[in-house]
């Protein structure tokens, strides 16, 4: 018989683990979340004993949990799990959205023979089931389809699933698997490699850039198979090779398009409510969202008054927005006020969680850090939100700009490609950090089906004929016998979140960085950071934090770079020309076209801050939040 010192002399373990904080959604279903996948190479020494076998389950147990529950546990708290088959390992930690007496995973179809940890939510699961009646289903999760899909389809079944996701099925008859991202990736995931041959798969890059020699983001709509070692993309939407469409826009299906979206998505058994800025898009859900919340299983557990929430500075435009609009629904309002000082103190965190330095998702993540912390404290476990809305339709203030129909579309199309590494990573570890779910209908893969085939000149900005930035969205809302927001609201420019919370935020954050980042240590920036060297103070800044927590050259390459004004892509910086000497991600760097711009005179990195008197005392005070409902 070997002690646990004898074992652990005679093995050398690596792990591959994967850990999700998404919940999936279903009417009966049930959901497990931070679903983990560990596969393990035993090198053994000596003699093999069969008294070895007896052991692993000790030895994983005390390897395993102590390392999960550090790293990842925050994005499901509510259970932990973990399978074992042979060297294989299954964990998960559970974010209980869907019945949540039950549904622990790993899911199995009938004999076992398959399990699945998976992250997200199968809109379509009760027409998949309908599609199986000769399998048994163990649980009511709408993820349990997937091991029985499996069984009748092998891996050609990921684009069956209408949903968001990231899963691992295990086959024990030959101890292979496949690994799958949802389409856009609203769903966190990456992949790593260690020297040893092993494979790891998690949702944040935390839980395992120590253990791996190499790991990346793993791209959406693409599938890992264990059998070629290799990846394919299963997502294969005709708006993808970027070819200009031609379909007349039509309001009204577009209309219905986005509210089916909305309606598929209230299926939970926990309280939940909806983001609302006060902009477009949040406004739009909220609005369809308490219109169809009358007639679902939700209002019948917790009543069809929904509840909204909204973060800003005090007098912020989105603060003020989203009162109106909430008053207009009939919501029950949470406001919660923050200070520039309540977000610096934050940064170190956020940038830990959110895991990235690009600058504008730091500035948006921030305070959706901290207002998911206060929905949380409410009893809140899911909310909705709208991102996604400005890369389809063009929302963004430098699409003023675009030269012509194509380059509208193709840019579009960049747009939602890139959107993993920007509004996705932001909505899910901003709420994921305090055990909260976002969903986004914008990102429905039906609805951007239908959005992306539209004839691209319906989406261009004429002013000279009234069309602003998602004009085609808010055309198909414009409905003057049953309207669904205020008009002024419907064609309220558009704010990027980071604005919109009060400007005097990002003037903060630019003179708190100033304090810290010095001339002389921007001159050396490129020898510091050669990969996507920092052009600004505030980048220098988030960028120090950053190689603190991720110091591995696969961490820097995770996160995306090149020039941007306003949130665009690098192609379409060549619009402007005067856009080159006036790089911001901010909305108030579109010079020109936002009704409250940066001075054209002033360079971005030298605007003096207004509040810089207000941040330079440092306090330890934790961050308050004013709830007024």
């Amino acid at each position: 018989m070997f002690s646990h010192s004898q074992v652990a002399g005679a093995l050398r373990w690596s792990f591959l683990v994967m850990s999700s904080g998404w919940t999936g959604v279903g009417l009966e279903g049930t959901k497990a979340c931070c679903v983990g996948f560990f596969w393990s190479f035993l090198e053994m020494e000596g003699q093999v004993v069969e008294q070895l076998q007896n052991l692993i389950a000790c030895i994983v147990i005390d390897m395993v949990f102590p390392i999960l529950p550090s790293r990842l546990k925050h994005r499901g708290p509510d259970w932990s799990g973990l399978y074992q088959h042979g060297d294989c390992y299954l964990s998960h930690q559970r974010l209980a959205i869907i019945d949540p007496a039950s549904g622990d995973q790993p899911l199995f179809n009938e004999d076992k023979s398959v399990a699945v940890t998976v992250n997200g939510e199968i809109y379509n699961h009760e027409q998949l089931r309908k599609k199986l009646r000769n399998h048994k289903f163990r649980t009511g999760s709408d993820c349990d389809v997937i091991a029985h899909l499996y069984e009748e389809h092998g891996e050609d079944f990921v684009d069956m699933l209408d949903g968001i996701f990231s899963f691992v099925l295990l086959d024990t008859r030959d101890n292979s698997y496949i690994v799958a991202r949802d389409a856009i990736g609203v769903t966190s995931l990456y992949i790593g490699w260690g020297l040893d041959g092993s494979v790891w798969i998690a949702s944040e890059m935390k839980g395992l850039n120590d253990d791996c020699e190499h790991f990346e983001s793993f791209p959406p709509g693409h599938m890992y198979s264990s059998k070629s070692g290799s990846f394919r993309r299963w997502y294969n939407p005709p708006w993808f090779s970027e070819a200009i469409p031609s379909v007349p826009y039509d309001p009204l299906v577009l209309r219905r398009a986005f509210e089916n979206a909305v309606i598929k998505r209230l299926m939970t058994d926990v309280p939940f409510g909806v983001l609302l800025s006060g902009g477009l898009d949040s406004s739009l859900v909220a609005s369809i969202t308490a219109r169809y919340l009358a007639g679902t299983k939700a209002a019948k557990q917790w009543g069809s008054q929904l509840h909204s929430f909204c973060v800003g500075l005090e007098g912020s435009p989105d603060l003020k927005a989203a009162r109106e609009v909430a008053d207009y629904l009939g919501t029950v309002h949470h406001e919660f006020h923050f200070t520039v000082q309540d977000g610096i103190d934050a940064i170190e965190d956020v940038i830990y969680h959110i895991e990235t330095y690009d600058v504008t998702t730091i500035r948006a993540s921030t305070p959706m850090f901290l207002m998911s912390r206060k929905i949380k404290s409410l009893g809140v476990k899911m909310v909705m939100s709208g991102e996604g809305s400005d890369e389809i339709f063009g929302g963004y203030l430098y699409f003023h700009k675009a030269p012509n129909k194509d380059e509208f579309h193709q840019e579009t199309c960049r747009k939602i490609k890139a959107l993993h590494q920007y509004d996705c990573l932001r909505a899910n570890k901003a709420t994921s950090a305090w055990g909260l779910e976002a969903r986004v209908p914008f990102l429905d893969k039906d609805f951007i089906n239908v959005a992306m085939s539209i004839d691209p000149e319906s989406k261009m900005i004429k002013k000279e004929e009234g069309r602003i930035e998602k004009w085609v969205l808010r055309r198909a809302f414009d409905d003057e016998n049953h309207p669904y927001l205020p008009k002024h609201i419907l064609y309220r420019q558009k704010e990027q979140f980071s604005d919109g919370v009060g400007y005097s935020w990002i003037d903060g954050l630019k003179a708190h960085a100033a304090e810290h980042v010095t001339d002389k240590m921007m001159l050396n920036a490129s020898y510091i950071f050669p990969h996507n060297t920092p052009t600004t103070k505030e980048a220098y800044y988030y960028r120090m934090i950053f190689e603190r927590f991720f110091p591995q050259n696969s961490a820097r390459l995770t996160v995306p770079g090149g020039a941007s004004v306003a949130c665009s892509t690098a192609k379409a910086v060549e619009w402007d020309t005067a856009w080159k000497n006036n790089l911001d991600p901010s909305g108030r760097a579109a010079l020109g076209v936002h009704l409250s711009p940066y001075d054209a005179e002033t360079p971005l990195s030298n605007k003096p801050s207004n509040i810089i008197d207000s941040i330079l005392p440092l306090t330890m005070e934790i961050p308050e939040v004013a709830i007024h409902g």
